[in-house]
């Protein structure tokens, strides 16, 4: 994982002249219209085509992703569609599907159209729940060789440590901040000592509905970028909210779908609030890695004053609560 904050600099060069001189090296005729969409990590825009459909151009932050690890993303989504699963494959151009212009890697998509799921119906559960364990069923075939893991150490040990060590805390919630978090993951590692590590398999990584777009046709996945080894938990439990006893029944539809092509293991349910304590730690970081990228002061002002570390803190101590919590059943 990333231990540096990026630089400024990053996508100081990527103009839009850049990006559509980019789309018209592909073969791709541009009409000069060009969207910048909701995309941070990356820079992702819509490019008007000339007699066709627009396209969906992403390129990527330099220096985060090797180009083996790229690939490798590519080549699972493009594994999944095959398999006829609702995903938003990368455009191969001659085979290639990672492709350069003006010093920077990017890839094409076709645009997909659709909002974001409310999943306030047991037929929708179900539906995603399927498409769940049909993605889950693909990602256990073989493992993916250059993608990360999700683990304690990557995703809390180094988001805490760089935190800490970048000054962001305000000085008066340091100590608070350094005891709790290593208490909560220590607390992690003794469950991952005593009950075992759950089976990592190739996950979306990032399954919350946000990176799912709902059509006329159904939902179709988005967005494999953050995809990665981890236990098939990961990719069920962003998609529960509310209280206890809605997420139970909201989790027991999903599992419904799921099970009618991949098995689900109940010892999975014990990790939910230890993989959500450490995504929101790691969310944290994340943001804090990205500070100087002009772009995220202005879409999260909410981020690095003294209130928000000390709701983060709160948010913290009450999964302390959760972690001693009895799982959710089935």
């Amino acid at each position: 994982m990333e231990s540096a904050i990026r630089s400024a600099s990053d996508y100081a060069g990527l103009t839009p002249d850049v990006v559509l001189n980019a789309v018209d090296q592909c073969g791709r005729q541009t009409d000069g219209r060009l969207l910048a969409l909701n995309s941070y990590e990356n820079r992702v825009y819509q490019v008007g085509i000339e007699d066709g459909d627009p396209l969906i151009a992403k390129f990527y932050r330099p220096g985060r992703w090797s180009d083996a690890a790229i690939l490798e993303e590519h080549d699972f989504t493009l594994e999944l569609a095959e398999q006829e699963l609702p995903v938003v494959a990368p455009v191969q151009l001659d085979g290639h599907t990672l492709l350069h212009a003006g010093g920077f890697r990017f890839a094409l998509y076709p645009r997909q159209g659709g909002h974001w799921p409310e999943l306030n119906s047991r037929d929708e559960r179900e539906w995603i729940g399927r498409l769940l364990g049909r993605l889950h069923a693909v990602g256990a075939t073989r493992p993916f060789r250059h993608r990360p893991v999700l683990d304690v150490d990557s995703f809390g040990w180094q988001s805490r440590d760089f935190l800490l060590e970048h000054g962001f805390l305000p000085a008066h919630i340091v100590t608070a901040y350094r005891t709790l978090t290593e208490d909560l993951l220590q607390q992690i590692e003794t469950l991952q000592s005593t009950q075992g590590i759950p089976h990592r398999i190739r996950l979306h990584g990032d399954c919350h509905p946000g990176n799912i777009l709902w059509s006329v046709d159904g939902p179709h996945f988005v967005d494999l970028d953050d995809c990665r080894s981890g236990p098939a938990i990961q990719d069920l439990w962003m998609l529960l909210s509310g209280e206890h006893h809605e997420m139970q029944t909201q989790l027991v539809d999903i599992v419904t779908g799921y099970e009618q092509f991949f098995t689900f293991h109940e010892a999975g349910l014990q990790w939910i609030e230890p993989l959500r304590t450490l995504r929101m730690i790691h969310y944290a970081a994340w943001l804090a890695r990205r500070w100087e990228d002009p772009a995220f002061p202005l879409a999260f002002p909410w981020f690095n004053n003294p209130r928000y570390w000390e709701d983060h803190i709160l948010a913290l101590r009450e999964q302390a609560g959760m972690l001693n919590e009895p799982p959710l059943t089935i």
